[in-house]
């Protein structure tokens, strides 16, 4: 079975909503004391199926945001919604020791996923959806499972361009 390409977005075409998931302070030590940094973990998303994460490092929080901002617009990619706003079939997926489970959620159910995986979710606009983080809760990896999750689902008209058959015979079977 063919995987499907990532479909890479260009963040000069969409209007993006940043989401900070994790601020790190780190501590080296020096000869005069210790010398702090931070790294900040970004999620930015246009809310219409386009989502990114970066990782950004400086020695003020600010800059390591705006540096992981960057880093997250470089790295979008688009993932398929239905017209619903959920995914479109359930989706078990492993990053490292991070495992993620997604399933489609009926409308008003909302986004029923915590932590890392929320804001993933929430950044690429699906409304509806439950989402269990099993494993590490490491949110490094869970964001990269989420994200490996959101790619491996296919919508119908994926299926139906994969098979070679209309869109109503992907329905009726």
């Amino acid at each position: 079975m063919k995987q499907q390409k990532n479909q890479r977005v260009k963040s000069s075409d969409v209007e993006l909503q940043e989401t900070v998931v994790k601020i790190k302070r780190v501590a080296k030590v020096v000869k005069g004391g210790r010398r702090f940094s931070f790294s900040a973990l970004v999620v930015v998303g246009d809310k219409k199926g386009a989502v990114g994460f970066g990782l950004g490092k400086a020695n003020e929080v600010t800059d390591a945001i705006s540096k992981g901002v960057d880093d997250a617009k470089k790295n979008l990619v688009k993932v398929p919604i239905t017209r619903k706003g959920t995914v479109p079939h359930e989706s078990f997926t492993k990053y490292g020791a991070a495992k993620v489970l997604l399933r489609p959620a009926a409308p008003g159910t909302g986004v029923l996923a915590g932590g890392a995986m929320r804001s993933v979710l929430e950044a690429a606009g699906i409304t509806d959806v439950i989402g269990k983080s099993l494993g590490s809760s490491n949110p490094h990896n869970v964001i990269k499972a989420t994200l490996k999750a959101l790619q491996e689902t296919r919508d119908a008209v994926a299926v139906a361009k994969q098979r070679g058959v209309n869109l109503e015979k992907v329905f009726n079977g």
